[in-house]
């Protein structure tokens, strides 16, 4: 799992995000949504399969993200994708599944137990989870806010997302839920150079899959560290031309 770490002033930690290649196939049925990140950048993008999405948000009691982030998420892939045939959001929680630090392992086998939704002939299905633990492998100075780890798949530590949000001096946790919300399916929809190709170089070669551009969302600190500062203003940061070509290119608006 490949982390990406600044430093957060306020808090003395570095915030990450993460992207991890995970294929755990469990059933022919299910296949085609346990495909490695980024594989599926043009079925998300374009109509010419899938012509409708159905996001499942899975949140643990007590966790659960604001709907205005769920909002600006919809609102986000409508920018980016042709679904002609809509864009649904079903939310419902689950009890905490007593994860104090989530494994890989962890994530794969809750989405495993709870998963509802899978691909059908014309509906792509993307499973959001928000988590009530932290990543495993978090210390004192640096933690994971989110990882994409499937080709539909994502998780938010929204424990996390909320200790470092809504205070004196940080982000509100809208923001902060919906910088972390797009940026990890900025990767689902394969970028940087993730299964979108670059029309243009701009992956960072310090940091693999990242935009190099410092103000794109893309960019491997728009979640993190010394830029949390910037999202106190609200603003939850925008894809950077080049990324957008990459996404159009392949498919998407």
């Amino acid at each position: 799992m490949k982390k990406l770490l600044a430093l957060f002033v306020f808090v003395s930690v570095m915030v990450s995000c993460s992207t991890e290649d995970s294929n755990n196939n469990n059933g022919n049925d299910k296949i085609g949504n346990q495909q490695p990140t980024g594989s599926s950048s043009n079925d998300l993008l374009s109509d010419d399969i899938y012509t409708s999405m159905i996001v499942e948000v899975v949140y643990v009691q007590g966790y659960q993200p604001t709907q205005t982030a769920i909002n600006n998420f919809v609102s986000f892939l409508d920018s980016r994708i042709y679904k002609p045939g809509g864009i649904f959001v079903e939310t419902r929680s689950i009890p905490s599944p007593g994860i104090t630090s989530y494994s890989t392992q962890d994530y794969v086998d809750l989405e495993l137990a709870n998963r509802l939704y899978y691909n059908t002939d014309n509906q792509i299905a993307v499973w959001a989870y928000f988590a009530d633990g932290k990543a495993d492998g978090d210390t004192n100075t640096q933690v994971t806010l989110g990882t994409a780890y499937r080709n539909t798949s994502f998780i938010v530590y929204e424990a996390t997302v909320q200790s470092l949000s809504g205070g004196f001096n940080e982000p509100s946790t809208t923001v902060l839920e919906s910088t972390v919300i797009h940026h990890e399916f900025g990767h689902i929809l394969g970028l940087v150079d993730f299964g979108a190709p670059m029309q243009t170089p701009h992956e960072d070669a310090e940091n693999p899959k990242h935009c190099d551009v410092e103000s794109c969302l893309m960019y491997y600190a728009a979640t993190t560290g010394s830029n949390l500062m910037h999202l106190n203003g609200g603003t939850i940061p925008q894809l950077d031309a080049q990324c957008i070509a990459d996404l159009r290119a392949n498919g998407g608006k």
